[in-house]
């Protein structure tokens, strides 16, 4: 196996980690929030926000590098329409990820605090969970662009 190929199937590995992920925990959380039951809304924030950090976190820094590093090996262009639509569709989904972990944070915190204090969830956390859904679908429609660009790649050759 060549260092290329190597970085092929980590990069490979790491989207589908990276959506479905994301996928998976915006599922998760809808649901608990759904239920609007405290105890089921702070245990599944709390698992969302370690989730996101170790798989979502780890593999959206090891995208762009195997990514780079792929078209490094290859020679192709960083200046190519292609290249530059992938960097700013994964720049979307980054920048609204960011925010989104800060939301599920507070969601988070505010979701303890009320289970601990045995109250309802204060208005503040309603606010942050709309603004993380809403959040999500720029961050989600990106990464299916991203997701259709590297099917359509115009640097693969057979």
């Amino acid at each position: 196996m060549t260092f290329y190929e190597a970085l092929k199937i980590v990069h490979i590995i790491t989207a589908s980690i990276l959506f479905g992920t994301g996928l998976g925990t915006a599922i998760y959380m809808l649901y608990a929030n759904i239920l609007k039951n405290i105890p089921v809304i702070a245990l599944a924030t709390q698992r969302v926000v370690t989730a996101d950090w170790l798989f979502t976190g780890i593999s959206g820094v090891l995208q762009p590098i195997t990514g780079i590093g792929m078209l490094y090996l290859k020679g192709y262009p960083l200046t190519h329409t292609w290249t530059i639509a992938v960097f700013i569709c994964y720049g979307i989904a980054a920048v609204c990820w960011f925010i989104v972990v800060y939301l599920q944070i507070r969601c988070r915190d505010l979701a303890l605090i009320a289970l601990k204090s045995n109250t309802t969830l204060p208005k503040q956390y309603r606010g942050y969970f709309i603004a993380w859904v809403i959040l999500g679908f720029p961050a989600f429609l990106s990464l299916i662009v991203i997701f259709y660009l590297m099917a359509n790649n115009p640097f693969y050759t057979t």
